[in-house]
């Protein structure tokens, strides 16, 4: 069964985490080792992400000739990767742990190499365990011509999901990371 992109009726809008990071600031890294944030993959995005006013995000990434697909130009699923992670960080500001449940993508024009790509994100309602938001991505400037677009749904999720399906090696490296802990405990909601 396909995931409807459009919210049902009595959907919500959504609420901003009284702990959010404030707006401006960055919101880092979910997990090192991930290939759209992460500091510690050296062919990854390295997606620098900030908060926005409301629940949402800007974010920025650098093409480089590691992302083309066609000669000279970004690779399709790596701007979709782009999307995203950049949609993905809007969980930071809602304190829940979520998944890409859809993702519909549209390329508008091609980003070459070189390209500062400017995204931004919000949510725009939430349905019980579902999220749904937009992004866009710009070529040049905040203000510059649109190159992609997105429209998703995340699903809330518990942390043993990722326990679940992770790998045991990763799972270790991340709980022993003072770092990831840190942000893990940002999500824990006293019953």
């Amino acid at each position: 069964m396909k995931t409807s992109l459009t919210p049902p009726e009595g959907a919500l809008p959504p609420v901003r985490h009284p702990e959010a990071p404030a707006p401006g600031e960055p919101i880092g890294a979910h997990y090192d080792q991930c290939f759209g944030c992460g500091g510690a993959q050296p062919h990854g995005l390295h997606l620098q992400v900030r908060a926005g006013e409301g629940v949402d995000v800007t974010a920025e990434f650098t093409v480089r000739p590691e992302h083309q697909g066609a000669p000279g130009l970004a690779h399709g699923g790596v701007l979709a990767t782009a999307l995203d992670e950049t949609l993905g960080s809007l969980n930071w500001l809602m304190h829940v742990i979520s998944v890409t449940g859809r993702l519909e993508t549209d390329f508008v024009r091609p980003v070459p190499v070189g390209t500062v790509l400017h995204l931004d994100a919000r949510v725009t309602a939430v349905h019980r365990r579902k999220i749904y938001c937009t992004a866009t991505g710009r070529v040049g400037a905040p203000d510059g011509p649109v190159a992609v677009r997105a429209t998703a749904v995340f699903i809330e999720v518990k942390v043993e999901h990722f326990i679940d399906h992770g790998r045991d090696e990763e799972i270790k490296a991340a709980m022993e990371d003072p770092d990831q802990v840190r942000r893990a405990r940002a999500f824990e909601v006293n019953p």
